[in-house]
């Protein structure tokens, strides 16, 4: 497939990352050569300096035999334009365009056929801040991602000492809890991917990934976690994009304090928040953090664009007693140094993004992608379509598919009805089929599976 990325940045370096080692053909364009170099010196992709708006640019670039164009540049104008001359001079069958500005994500028909052309849009913020309200709602959880329009939850948890399923084999799980179907997707043991089976052992540590239909989701943290207190207050260091969402999510629920450096943007904040105290001060002044009780906070999120700052504030909030510390954190490198240490949860804005954007670029009828640890493993929502003849899931048996291995069906959704992904369980045409691959090497062949035979009509 030939994909043009506009914008060399965190969210178009991180689609290019993941996309490269599959077969496809990239190229990025950005105005900065610099960043054009970094990338080309670590993957097999093509790079072009140039205004990523201008038809010369996307000409040189390759527009004209192009699959599909992401617009992820800054600018959500330039994103526009770049896809409103893509679908004009060249017919590029897919368009995508980050967008920011909620004033054009609040009038769609901006992004008809009649108008700037774009097919889809998606807004890392809003994806972002939607991520982590679901941590604050579910405190015990280290991700909490949906499927099926919420029907399904996939959940990631660490399993702890004395919990009651440590030491125990997952087949216990099933018996202890008969009223309540869930399954373990997959299982983490100090970083390495473990396939589950019935006698698989759960030990003190592990990273557990489970998925229940979501009114089941806090029956089955409390199996595998101690629960934790109902989450009160919050605090949220940083009033960006990111931070004013997040605030104006939460402040109607629970307690929100907001504290950020710049005096004017506090008075601005002071203004749309009605139900938060907003504060003007440094999230890494200790003095401020104690004097607004940090020892009494639930949960605590920095989401500066600083991410030393952040990285220094949720260390001074843990030590000084914050139940749970949430980092943004931009360098991926940070990413894998910090989380699961003193901080509870590290952010990449562009891992938790990216799902929404291989959606639209995995072969199939993919509904739903979810990138996990930090690219590494995928969590795809895929539809069957077919008969027995012309599929290959279809009318068969889950224990008679030929998955590949690291990959477990975990749940299927026919309607409404959520079902467990058990051996016996039959699949049928339209079924929504959430899958867990553990080894991004194999999604292709995860997609080849559900693509339909060429005599299907």
């Amino acid at each position: 497939m030939k994909i043009l990325i506009l914008g060399a940045g965190q969210v178009g370096s991180t689609v290019a990352e993941s996309l490269v080692s599959e077969a496809n053909d990239i190229t990025v364009v950005d105005t900065s050569a610099e960043k054009l170099r970094l990338l080309q010196d670590r993957f097999d992709l093509r790079t072009l300096v140039g205004n990523a708006s201008h038809p010369s640019t996307l000409e040189q670039a390759g527009i004209a035999d192009a699959d599909i164009l992401l617009a992820v540049t800054q600018s959500d104008e330039v994103n526009m334009v770049a896809c409103k001359l893509a679908a004009s001079l060249y017919n590029t069958p897919t368009k995508i365009a980050r967008i920011r500005a909620t004033g054009y994500l609040e009038h769609p028909e901006i992004f008809s056929p009649e108008n700037f052309c774009v097919d889809f849009s998606i807004c890392p913020e809003q994806i972002l801040t939607d991520y982590i309200r679901k941590l604050i709602e579910f405190p015990e959880a280290l991700q909490v991602l949906e499927f099926a329009n919420g029907l399904v939850s996939l959940v990631a948890v660490k399993a702890f000492e004395g919990g009651p399923l440590v030491g125990k084999p997952l087949s216990f799980l099933r018996s202890h809890m008969p009223q309540v179907d869930t399954r373990v997707a997959a299982i983490f043991r100090q970083e390495k991917p473990l396939i589950p089976e019935g006698d698989t052992v759960v030990e003190a540590g592990d990273e557990i990934f489970f998925i229940a239909a979501t009114g089941n989701i806090r029956s089955v943290l409390k199996e595998l976690r101690r629960m934790d207190k109902p989450t009160k207050r919050v605090m949220i260091i940083g009033g960006g994009n990111i931070g004013r969402r997040l605030a104006l999510s939460l402040e109607r629920n629970y307690q929100v304090k907001l504290v950020e450096y710049n005096k004017k943007a506090c008075e601005q904040l002071a203004g749309i928040l009605k139900h938060t105290l907003v504060l003007n001060g440094d999230g890494t002044d200790e003095n401020l953090l104690a004097t607004e009780h940090v020892a009494d906070v639930d949960v605590f999120c920095a989401l500066t664009n600083d991410d030393e700052n952040n990285i220094m504030s949720t260390l001074l909030a843990k030590r000084d007693g914050a139940r749970k510390v949430i980092a943004l954190i931009n360098r991926n490198a940070y990413v894998g140094l910090v989380q699961g240490g003193k901080i509870d949860i590290a952010l990449s804005p562009a891992h938790v993004t990216i799902g929404s954007l291989l959606a639209y670029v995995r072969q199939g009828d993919v509904a739903v992608v979810h990138s996990l640890r930090r690219g590494a493993a995928e969590a795809l929502e895929l539809v069957a379509h077919g008969d027995r003849q012309s599929s290959k899931v279809v009318g068969r048996r889950i224990d008679e598919i030929d998955l590949p291995k690291g990959a477990t069906i975990g749940a299927i959704v026919r309607g409404d009805e959520v079902l467990m992904g058990h051996r016996d369980q039959l699949i049928e045409s339209d079924d929504h089929v959430i899958v867990f691959v553990i080894n991004k090497k194999m999604i292709h062949k995860v997609e080849k599976l559900f693509q339909v035979g060429i005599g299907f009509l």
